[in-house]
C-alpha cells in the first residue's frame, strides 16, 4: 500500500475535485449546444401525459426568467452530471486507489463502468417508467373535481430532477454493497442475515420519495431497489468466491434465474392489469389505463 501524509491526501483530494469540476464544465458546455433538443426530450413525458388525459399539451412560463433558467442553465447542468459521471467516478476511484492493495486497484475499470452505467440506467428507468406513471397519476387527480392542470416549466423540471437524480443514486446500491465488501466492512452473509431490515428500510424510502400515494407507483420505486440490493449481495458473494479462489456454478443457476425472472414479469403484469386497471398498448410506455 502507498503511504501518504495528511497534506498529501488533501493535495490529492483538491486535484481530483478540480479535475472532476473541469470535466463537468466541459460536459456542460457540450450540453448547452443541444439545450433546446434536450428540453424537448425532458418535456415529452408531460406533453404525453397531458395529451393522454385530454388536456392542452403544453407547459407554461410564469416568470420572465423561468424558461431561460431551466432550459439554458439547469437542464444542461443535469445532462452534464449524467454525461460526465464516468469521469467524476474515475476521479473518485483515483483518490481512494492509493489506500488499496495492488490487486484491488485492478477493479478500477469495473468500478467506473458499473457505477456510471447504473447511474445512467437509473436515470433512464426514471425517465421512461417511474416518472411517466407518477406524472400521469398526479396530473389526473383533478379530472373528477373540475381541476385542470397548469404545469409551470420550473415546477415540472424540479420534479423531474428529484425523480431522475434520486433513482440514479438509488441504482448505485449494488456498487456500494460491493465496495463495502471489497473494504471488508460488510459481508454477503451479514447482509443476508439482516436483509429483512433492508427490505423494510427500502419500502419506507420508496414511500417517502414516491411523488404519488398509490401502491402501484410506490412499487415502481421499491421493487427495483429490492432487486438491486440482492444484486449487490450477489456481486459481493462473487468477490468472496474470487478471494477464496472458487468458482460460481453459472450453468446450474442461469436457467433457474431466467425462469424466476419470467415468473416475476408475469406476476407484475397480472397485478398491473387486473388490480390497477392497466392494459398493454403497442406504443410507449406499453402500459396505460
Amino acid at each position: 500500500m502507498l503511504r501518504m501524509s495528511f497534506l498529501d491526501h488533501l493535495s490529492e483530494l483538491r486535484s481530483r475535485i478540480l479535475r472532476a469540476i473541469f470535466g463537468l464544465v466541459a460536459a456542460f458546455c457540450l450540453c448547452l449546444l443541444f439545450a433546446e433538443q434536450l428540453w424537448n426530450i425532458v418535456a415529452e413525458p408531460a406533453i404525453a401525459a397531458l395529451r393522454q388525459l385530454q388536456y392542452q399539451p403544453q407547459l407554461v412560463q410564469i416568470t420572465p426568467m423561468e424558461t431561460f433558467t431551466v432550459v439554458w442553465l439547469k437542464l444542461p447542468l443535469l445532462a452534464a452530471v449524467f454525461l460526465g459521471s464516468p469521469w467524476v467516478l474515475y476521479q473518485v476511484w483515483a483518490f481512494i486507489a492509493p489506500g488499496l492493495y495492488k490487486r484491488e486497484r485492478r477493479w478500477a475499470a469495473p468500478f467506473v463502468i458499473s457505477s456510471a452505467g447504473l447511474f445512467i440506467l437509473g436515470g433512464v428507468f426514471a425517465y421512461f417508467i417511474a416518472f411517466r406513471f407518477a406524472l400521469t397519476f398526479l396530473l389526473g387527480l383533478g379530472r373528477g373535481i373540475n381541476v385542470a392542470p397548469m404545469v409551470s416549466v420550473n415546477e415540472y423540471f424540479d420534479l423531474f430532477v428529484n425523480v431522475t437524480l434520486g433513482i440514479g443514486l438509488v441504482f448505485e446500491l449494488p456498487v456500494l454493497i460491493f465496495f463495502l465488501t471489497l473494504l471488508r466492512i460488510a459481508s454477503p452473509a451479514f447482509l443476508l442475515r439482516h436483509s429483512r431490515y433492508a427490505i423494510l428500510a427500502i419500502a419506507i424510502i420508496a414511500a417517502v420519495v414516491t411523488p404519488t400515494p398509490d401502491a402501484f407507483n410506490m412499487m415502481l420505486f421499491a421493487v427495483p431497489m429490492w432487486l438491486l440490493f440482492y444484486v449487490g449481495i450477489f456481486a459481493a458473494y462473487l468477490l468472496v468466491l474470487h478471494r477464496e479462489k472458487r468458482r460460481f456454478p453459472w450453468r446450474k443457476v442461469l436457467p433457474w434465474a431466467g425462469l424466476a425472472l419470467l415468473v416475476l414479469a408475469a406476476v407484475t403484469y397480472f397485478l398491473a392489469t387486473k388490480y390497477y386497471g392497466y392494459h398493454a398498448v403497442p406504443r410507449w410506455p406499453f402500459l396505460t389505463r
